[in-house]
Parts: C-alpha cells; structure tokens; sequence
C-alpha cells in the first residue's frame, strides 16, 4: 500500500509538469437516484430517528453560481464531489419500517432496495450477531472524484467516507446513541450482493444498535438491485488494485471506548448543520483554550474494530498565549514562525499560512490502510464540528508536498491528511 500512497503524492515538479484535462461540461452525477417505482420513506425533522439519520451527510444548504448550483452537505468532500454512498439496515426502530435502504439525501428520504425479515440480514457480513437498530454501510463511487484528481482520487474518497462517519458520529453524540465502527467486512460479497460493478465498492460499516448475542441472521438470498450513480464512468485500475490491496486487514487492535465532548445541544446541532469550509482566514490569533478543546475532542476515543495509530502535529501559526512551532502531543518539537512552511507545503495554498493552526495527520501502518485514512477523515470532521461550535472556522487540505510535509516535520510514515483552523 505504501507503493500506492507514494506514487499519489504529490512534488513541486509534478502539480506543475503533470498534464490533465477536466472536462468541467460533463462532471459525474453527484447524486445516486434510484427508480420511482422503489419504495420511500420521507425523513421528517420533526421525528428524532428520522433526524438522527437526516444529519448524515443531509443537504444543509445550496450554493449558486452562474450556471451552476451546489447542493452542500453535512460532510466536506475534496472538490466539492462527495464520492460516498450511504447504506442502512433497520431493525426495531421506531419510525422505520424493517428493511435495507439507500440514504438519499437528494431526496431527504430512505429509498428501501430489500425487506428485511427476522432471519435473515447484513450481519453475515461483519460477522456479528443480530443488530436491533442501524446498520450503516459506505461505500465509494470513485469515478466522482477521479473525474479530477486521477488515481490520488482513491486517498480521497477514503477521507470523504471518514468524513461522512464523522457526521454518523456527531449525530450519535446529539442523540446519546452509542455506535462501533466495523472495517472487518466481506467486502466483495457486499458489493456482489448490492449489484455493484467495478464502479462502486464498500469501505466501511457503523453499528449503531444492540446485538442480540443469541440470534445470528442468515445471508440475504436475494440480490440487491443497484443503479447508475455517476451517469458515465471512466475505470482507473490503479484505484480499483489499490482498493483489492488493501480490502483485507492485518494484525489490528480494537477500540471500545466512547468519545466525549460537552455540548450544549441546540449548539451542537447547530454546529453539525451549519459547518462549511472556510475560504480564507482574517488571521486574528485563535484563543489557547479553543485550540486545546479542539485538540483534545480530536484526539478522543474513535469505537471501532481496528484502530489505527494516527499522529496530530500542529503548525502553531496565531494562537493567543503559545508560541510558534510545531507542536505535538502537548509538546514543541520546534519552535520558530513556520506559517509561510505551512502555507507552502499545502501546495503554497495561503489557507495554510493565514490559518491558526494548520495541522498534518501522519500515520505508518500501511497494513491497514483503509482503515487509517478514514480515521485521518473521522479525526479531520471531529476539528470541523468542534472549530464550528466553537465559533471559528476550519479547512480541509487534501492536497499537500508528501515528502517535504514529511522532511519538514522530521517524521517518517505517510502523511495522511492537512486541516487548517482559525479565524
């Protein structure tokens, strides 16, 4: 996996000499759409279960520009393009009937692919007895972002599907449900029983619900029907072998414990509904207790089967009451102005130097790969949620000088992720 993730990144030399033409008329489908003749249940905010599952990845609000309408999300997504899919079994849930669905937030509805009865479901697949609750599944229809970041396009749709837990996991905050996240799936007979082709594939699962220890459903017998979700479609088989690559996991260690952050509610929701990508920064200084809040929720417990070591270090550009430097785990490991590096390394992107703090997520275990980027994105929405709750502004940063990140903060490993915050 290390080969793939080296032979994406990025160099001074290859962002300028690299040749790629969008063909920005004919951008995939954002959207998944399925018949009208499927079933559907409307999401009504009034209802809490509905509302629970509307703040995942839900449509918050548009943005217009000539000729052109964006329909923004309650996940960030690189490009604006959202690659991830939402899936989810319910079980025993009131306002929901038993079944298996596709989360469409087009349509603020759950459109049902399949009933569900008391034996048989999804479970097979996480090997896990019966769930009562939801099931949520995730998968990827890489081509939306490979339409413009080529075979890099694969780093992103597994940082837009953290992303995409990390607002499950928000709304789970809000709505006091515990939940697991599960990478140990079957994953190609997932894709084989939803119908999918080479197009779309499954990353990940989020248990939320309680497992009846004494009843283990059996297979679905009856395979899924899928439907166009891209509108046309362009193979990179780069993705799809570093994808097989990396499907299965290695030697991994669970984690049961729970996150905590105290929140208002009202603000909370709010922060969840209301959060964007800020554009540029006025770069007045961020407070010393906002930047270690924020730290400390984004380094909390992530509940899952395999978790993944993932490294937080801070270029501390404009923080009240701190010094510059880099900064990790509570401590410099140098001290200095380093925000013009920053803003350099972030493919000279002034969101880099003008920010407060501009953090690079770096992790080593190319064993488990999938498993920790989406970590990397769970851990960059957890700094969205709480910047915007928190009343200041965050940034997500695909995009950045791998081997010079890497020089430059005397790290070994990959570097998974950049995230800039401040006012």
């Amino acid at each position: 996996m290390l080969d793939y993730h080296d032979k994406t990144a990025h160099t001074y030399r290859s962002v300028r000499m690299t040749s790629h033409r969008i063909d920005w008329d004919n951008p995939p489908k954002p959207f998944k759409l399925y018949p009208e003749h499927f079933p559907r249940i409307a999401l009504d905010a009034k209802v809490p279960s509905h509302r629970f599952v509307m703040l995942v990845g839900g449509i918050s609000a548009q943005k217009s520009y000539p000729g052109v309408t964006y329909a923004l999300r309650t996940n960030p997504s690189a490009g604006a393009l959202y690659p991830t899919e939402a899936y989810v079994q319910i079980r025993n849930e009131e306002g929901f009937e038993d079944g298996i669905y596709h989360v469409s937030p087009f349509e603020n509805a759950l459109v049902r692919l399949s009933d569900l009865n008391e034996n048989e479901g999804v479970e097979t697949f996480l090997h896990v007895k019966k769930i009562k609750g939801f099931i949520f599944l995730f998968s990827a229809l890489y081509y939306r972002s490979s339409w413009k970041y080529r075979t890099r396009a694969f780093r992103y749709c597994l940082l837009d599907t953290g992303h995409m837990i990390g607002t499950l996991e928000a709304s789970c905050l809000l709505f006091k449900r515990d939940y697991r996240i599960c990478y140990t799936l079957d994953k190609e007979d997932l894709n084989a029983l939803f119908a999918f082709g080479n197009e779309e594939f499954f990353l990940s699962s989020v248990i939320v619900g309680k497992e009846d220890e004494t009843s283990s459903p059996q297979t679905l017998k009856t395979v899924l029907v899928s439907t166009d979700g891209t509108g046309r479609f362009e193979a990179d088989l780069r993705i799809e072998e570093a994808y097989r690559a990396t499907c299965m996991l290695r030697v991994r260690q669970a984690q049961s414990a729970m996150p905590f952050f105290a929140f208002d509610r009202e603000r909370w929701a709010q922060a969840i509904w209301k959060r964007r990508s800020i554009r540029d920064f006025a770069q007045k200084p961020l407070l010393q207790e906002q930047f270690f809040e924020a730290v400390r929720f984004a380094t909390e417990p992530i509940p899952s089967d395999c978790d993944e070591s993932v490294d937080l270090y801070a270029v501390v550009n404009r923080v009240s009451g701190m010094e510059q430097g880099v900064w990790k785990a509570g401590k410099y490991v140098q001290k200095g102005d380093f925000s013009k590096d920053a803003g350099y390394l972030c493919l000279e992107q002034a969101l880099g130097e003008e920010s407060g703090v501009t953090f690079f997520l770096v992790g080593d275990d190319a064993q488990n790969y999938q498993a920790m980027m989406q970590k990397a994105g769970i851990i960059g929405h957890r700094l969205y949620v709480s910047a915007t709750y928190l009343g200041f502004g965050c940034s997500g940063i695909g995009a950045y000088y791998d081997d010079e990140v890497k020089a430059f903060l005397q790290c070994k490993g990959m570097i998974l992720y950049a995230i800039s915050i401040g006012y």
